[in-house]
Parts: C-alpha cells; sequence; structure tokens
C-alpha cells in the first residue's frame, strides 16, 4: 500500500487509535488474525465453501466500469469462484466509500492507491465513481487534470497474487444519514444525493440564460458554495 500517513504494529494502534486524526488512512501491521492467515488458501475455501451459490460481478474485461456497467451479474458456485479468483491478476474498480472501514489482507497481496478528497475535482467522477480506471497509465488527453491528483482515500486497489481481503465498515453518523438501500458502503448521504438533486435543478434553471448571463450566474454560485460548504480545518 502506498500511504503518506503512519504504519503502525499492533501495540501502538491501541494508543494511536485513542488520539487518531479523523478522516486520516494508516495501516495496521501485526495483528494476529487467526489460523486463517494460513488456512484460508483454494483448496481450503473451496471445500469449505461447497457448492453453494454467490451472486458476482463479471466483466469482459479487466478493468471493471460502475459508471458504464461493463459488467453483468451472474450466480455462481462458491467454489468455482474461489478457483477463478486464483487463476490470474485482477484489478478492481476505483471509488470511494461513504462509511469507515478496515481492509483486512488475509491471504495474498493487493496494492492500494489512495487519494485524497479534497483532490475530487481532479478524479473525474460521477458519484462515488471516477472515469479513470487505469491510474498507472491514465488517458491524460481525455483526463489532463487527473495528473495533478495526490495520493490518499479514494482507492485503486489490484490483487497482484490470490487473497482474501475481508472489508468491515461501521457507521460513523447517526443511521437517518444513509442510504437504507446501501449494499455497499458507497452510497452518497441522504442529504448529499438530496443537494446534488436540488443543484440538477439549478443548473436546468440556469440553462434558461443566454451563455454570458448563465456563466456569470454560475461562477457566483460556485463562490457561494465554497464560501458556505468548503471546509477551513483541513490540512
Amino acid at each position: 500500500m502506498r500511504l503518506l500517513g503512519p504504519r503502525l504494529e499492533r501495540a501502538e494502534a491501541v494508543s494511536y487509535s485513542m488520539n487518531c486524526p479523523k478522516k486520516k488512512p494508516l495501516v495496521l501491521e501485526g495483528i494476529d488474525l487467526g489460523a486463517c492467515t494460513s488456512k484460508w488458501m483454494v483448496d481450503y475455501l473451496s471445500q469449505v465453501g461447497g457448492r453453494k451459490e454467490v451472486k458476482i460481478h463479471v466483466a469482459a474485461v479487466a478493468q471493471m466500469d460502475f459508471i458504464s456497467k461493463n459488467f453483468v451479474y451472474r450466480t455462481l458456485p462458491f467454489d468455482k469462484l474461489v478457483q477463478r479468483a486464483a487463476e490470474e491478476k485482477h484489478k478492481e474498480f476505483f471509488i470511494s466509500e461513504v462509511m469507515d472501514n478496515f481492509l483486512i489482507q488475509v491471504t495474498g497481496k493487493k496494492r492500494v492507491v489512495l487519494f485524497s478528497p479534497r483532490d475530487a475535482q481532479y478524479l473525474y467522477l460521477s458519484g462515488t465513481k471516477s472515469e479513470v480506471l487505469n491510474i498507472d497509465k491514465p488517458d491524460l488527453a481525455k483526463y489532463l487534470l487527473f495528473s495533478k491528483a495526490r495520493a490518499l482515500w479514494f482507492h485503486n486497489v489490484t490483487s497482484e497474487e490470490f487473497g482474501v481481503g475481508v472489508n468491515v465498515f461501521w457507521k460513523h453518523l447517526p443511521s437517518e444519514y444513509y442510504d437504507k438501500t446501501d449494499t455497499y458502503g458507497n452510497k452518497d448521504p441522504t442529504a448529499a444525493s438530496r443537494a446534488a438533486q436540488i443543484l440538477d435543478r439549478a443548473l436546468k434553471t440556469l440553462a434558461e440564460l443566454p451563455e454570458e448571463y448563465r456563466d456569470f450566474y454560475a461562477r457566483q454560485m460556485v463562490l457561494h458554495i465554497q464560501d458556505k460548504a468548503y471546509s477551513k480545518n483541513f490540512e
């Protein structure tokens, strides 16, 4: 994991968690996860999971795109899923999560690249997802501003070998802030979704004006949002 932040051993983690800077990523190392670190291999998982059916995303290309939805949903026996996952290197999508969470890498190896929420303007976002799928060789003719993004919180993950990672999510805000249909923990908070809908309606209203008037009032709106909503507490 490439990370501009602390890497902590188990003993340090307890002390750090008591005074942890909010919304900052970190790596915890040396955590005793038990027998799963040696047992959760292909043969063992295939045997234990057996023929139980699970739902998966299937794409014809290595990079799954949650904006254009270049995938379909399929049902597959768990043992077949494990065997397929072990066959080759897999890339995951570029996305952010609304809930706080741990990625616990039980076995295998993943490369995780994180981007700061403050760099959202450079990430070509649609909701919580980025249009930029290949962060190592981005199309800078199409995504010119991406070169300005700094690695931190938005995440792009590549599985470099077969392994098992477990995500644990938790709600740090009151339950009413979250979308009740959010299965994967990455839908915008309900208030943010409502605000985006209001903004869309405002933009449609601005579109009724001639271009020079639309540009003038749009810039005023942006400045108003920056003044009223941008945090002044970020480092």
